[in-house]
């Protein structure tokens, strides 16, 4: 994959644009602060009576309810969470949009899973960091970036992919690296990540084992500071150097229970679950799980997010949180601001 660079975007062409960011979540926030401090004319849309109109104000951007940001801009970012975008652009943005107005996303589940269906005269393009809202405002106020990935699904003006690059380098991600790829591909990729490794695989195990030491005897506290506190530690490593450079940092007593017992935690029938799960979509299945459990307003996800919260883990954790001062400083998510 060809990776661009600030010297490969033209910053002009989005601050020649008027943006309209819609919702003022994690990726909201990163995306319309940094657009606003590189000089773009952004405002951000939100539903009539949100509770972020307030904060939208305090950052010094616009708020504007949907269908009038929609009218006004000549890109439009939805950034709403995805359970909701399909409504959202079928009720306040389809009666409202231009032709050749630039429809932007930053994850393609919503245009490769069909629930938004853009008139060919509208540009669809993506431009995703790879990392929370959070952290693409933290790196950008660093003088930094997080790497993004763009894609083009329609190109009615022939000038999709340069406005994408500008959309990137105005948040930062061009400081960092911008790799192109397709809706189809960041699509089914991301979602297989975050189910089967990133927050699915990790969450489980981490409670696995946590539920494996306390059942045995030992100290939930002990327990938490070895399968939760401590992998902020190795992910470190591996982030900064890859599965080697961790490996090269612990003690041989660790490498050697990883490369020896690691396979048999994670076993053979672990990957056969994983291709299950990548059928699943790629075929198209999760896609329609996720939305008819919204439509039947979320019982499986509320309760699975309860039975979560109410683990022993976060007791214990909050707990240990509280002795670890400089957690609270600089925070990348504070939710009074974002």
């Amino acid at each position: 994959m060809k990776a661009y660079y600030e010297k490969d975007a033209n910053l002009e062409l989005i601050k020649g644009k008027k943006v309209a960011v819609i919702g003022y979540g994690s990726q909201g926030y990163g995306h319309s602060n940094n657009l606003k401090e590189s000089g773009v004319d952004v405002a951000v849309g939100l539903r009539k009576g949100s509770s972020s109109w307030k904060k939208v104000e305090a950052a010094g951007i616009k708020p504007m309810e949907i269908a009038e940001a929609a009218k006004w801009a000549d890109v439009i970012m939805i950034l709403a969470p995805d359970e909701i975008q399909g409504d959202l652009y079928r009720e306040e943005i389809a009666p409202n949009i231009k032709p050749d107005t630039y429809l932007a996303f930053a994850h393609g589940f919503n245009i490769h899973f069909n629930q938004i269906v853009p008139p060919a005269d509208v540009n669809v393009i993506m431009i995703a960091p790879k990392g929370p809202g959070h952290l693409v405002r933290a790196e950008y106020e660093k003088g930094g970036g997080v790497p993004c990935l763009i894609a083009i699904h329609q190109d009615a003006t022939g000038d999709s992919r340069e406005v994408a690059l500008s959309y990137a380098a105005a948040i930062g991600g061009a400081r960092a690296g911008v790799l192109e790829t397709s809706f189809q591909e960041e699509t089914e990729t991301d979602l297989f990540g975050e189910q089967v490794v990133l927050c699915g695989g990790l969450t489980q195990l981490i409670k696995y084992g946590y539920e494996t030491l306390v059942e045995d005897g030992y100290s939930p506290e002990m327990a938490y500071f070895e399968c939760l506190h401590e992998v902020k530690l190795i992910v470190d490593l591996l982030y900064e150097g890859g599965i080697s450079n961790m490996r090269y940092s612990i003690s041989n007593t660790a490498q050697y229970g990883d490369m020896t017992r690691g396979p048999r935690v994670i076993t053979p029938e672990v990957k056969e679950t994983m291709k299950q799960i990548l059928y699943e979509i790629k075929s198209g299945e999760f896609a329609r799980d996720w939305m008819l459990e919204n439509k039947a307003n979320r019982p499986n996800f509320n309760a699975l997010t309860r039975l979560g919260e109410e683990h022993p883990i976060e007791e214990v954790g909050s707990k240990l949180r509280g002795m670890m001062s400089w957690l609270g400083k600089n925070k990348i998510v504070d939710k009074d601001k974002n």
